[in-house]
């Protein structure tokens, strides 16, 4: 599956970074390597200046679909943490990966089978501190 293609740039903060680089390493995975190519484009930036609609792990994200009008609540995890049921994303995943940096306002064109696109976009970032 081809990464979605991202309308932003992308911000993170160092720990998260590090972690993440951690986690690419430890993975053998075309899904880290999604990853991995989306934190080579990011800026990184100091845990205190990360700003607070910006996406980082524990941040519960709300987006919604431009198309359709349908909102989706998920929260990004390591991958250990994750449960669909729960709403609980993996960073692994492929919208997961997406997901992370973007900022509040940002917009990803999530392309589907058969060439068709969803576009997604952030609406609110909730911070695992807030």
């Amino acid at each position: 599956m081809q990464a979605p293609k991202q309308q932003n740039n992308i911000i993170v903060c160092e720990s998260d970074y590090k972690h993440l680089q951690a986690l690419i390493d430890a993975n053998d995975t075309a899904a880290a390597d999604a990853l991995d190519a989306e934190l080579s484009r990011a800026e990184v930036v100091k845990d205190s200046q990360f700003p607070d609609d910006a996406v980082a792990m524990g941040s519960t994200v709300m987006f919604t679909d431009l198309d359709s009008g349908e909102e989706t609540t998920v929260t990004l995890v390591y991958p250990k943490e994750a449960k669909v049921d729960e709403m609980r994303i993996s960073v692994l995943s492929p919208v997961g990966s997406a997901l992370i940096g973007l900022r509040a306002g940002g917009t990803i064109d999530w392309p589907l089978p058969g060439g068709k696109v969803r576009r997604l976009q952030v609406v609110k970032v909730t911070r695992k501190s807030e």
